[in-house]
């Protein structure tokens, strides 16, 4: 219990130092501190800061997904607003100063120059996972078009993602929600 105790604390650590700061700006050294243990203890859970990233990126993959699957839950209105709400909430939490954005796309910007990374691997499962939900969402819907759909939904949140980082206006999130909104009120009406 102890070791899944040790691990689990590197994590938390990696996650808010990774996320505060970026990966290449932390180092192991700093998550070591950060996790309160040495770091021969890290890399006893650990062979590589490689392993750490992804580790990082696995450790947010579920909850990422599921703040996702809970604001849709907490949407109102039908298909079309309910998407669009999504967008909302992302606006609301963009706003908060301590928002830095997609940890999944600001680490792949970081590891850009290498594609087979176990981050970049983790990073883009992550996304085929938000975009499998998403064609689930409108499969229910029974949308004829649900992968080409959730393909635009995604993209349509990769990218207000990138803009608020540039920006840093939240409203550019809200614009991509009625983007958003318009894309699912035309494939209902197909």
């Amino acid at each position: 219990m102890a070791e899944t105790d040790t691990r689990g604390k590197i994590v938390a650590a990696a996650n808010r130092l990774f996320y505060r700061e970026g990966i290449r700006a932390v180092s192991v050294d700093a998550v070591a501190a950060e996790a309160g243990i040495t770091k021969k203890s890290l890399y006893y859970h650990f062979k590589s800061k490689d392993d750490l990233v992804a580790a990082y990126l696995h450790y947010r993959d579920q909850p990422s997904l599921g703040a996702f699957q809970k604001r849709f839950e907490a949407s109102k209105g039908a298909l079309p607003e309910r998407i669009a709400g999504l967008f909302d909430h992302l606006a609301v939490a963009a706003a908060d100063p301590k928002w830095k954005g997609c940890g999944f796309l600001r680490t792949s910007v970081e590891l850009a120059n290498l594609p087979g990374h176990p981050a970049i691997v983790s990073g883009a499962a992550h996304k085929k996972r938000l975009e499998a939900w998403l064609q689930s969402v409108f499969d229910d819907a029974g949308l004829a078009d649900a992968e080409a759909l959730a393909r635009q939904i995604r993209l349509l949140i990769d990218g207000c993602f990138a803009v608020v980082m540039l920006h840093r206006d939240p409203g550019y999130m809200r614009e991509a929600g009625e983007a958003a909104r318009c894309l699912v009120k035309a494939s209902l009406a197909k």
